[in-house]
């Protein structure tokens, strides 16, 4: 059974960074492709980020140029490095691990002044 922990959150103004962390306990992590979503309020759960196994990238349009996902298979890690941060960014990030049915707890991000 995996179990997935995420941390980093906080309050931080526009323009601000933050980075996420996820702790992955799965067996042969490295071969998984890894995911970051996020729900705000009152909005349905969205794909923010993903990194397959050989590390290609891919975002949502509207995080592009800001968020770098990332991960470290010696720690079962992944983690979402988030830049220029803006009001809309708020929401509790989730990270997942591709083709498996769980989730942590996730993490709140709130952007504002």
């Amino acid at each position: 059974q995996v179990q997935l922990v995420e941390s980093g959150g906080g309050l931080v103004q526009p323009g601000g960074s933050l980075r996420l962390s996820c702790v992955v306990s799965l067996r042969l992590f490295s071969i998984y492709s890894m995911e970051w979503y996020r729900q705000a309020p009152g909005k349905q759960r969205e794909l923010v980020a993903t990194m397959t196994r050989g590390g290609s990238t891919t975002y949502a349009d509207s995080v592009k140029g800001r968020f770098t996902i990332s991960r470290d298979n010696a720690k079962s890690s992944v983690y979402l490095q988030m830049n220029s941060l803006k009001p809309e960014d708020t929401a509790v990030y989730y990270c997942k691990v591709f083709s498996i049915s769980a989730w942590g707890q996730g993490t709140q991000v709130t952007v504002s002044s």
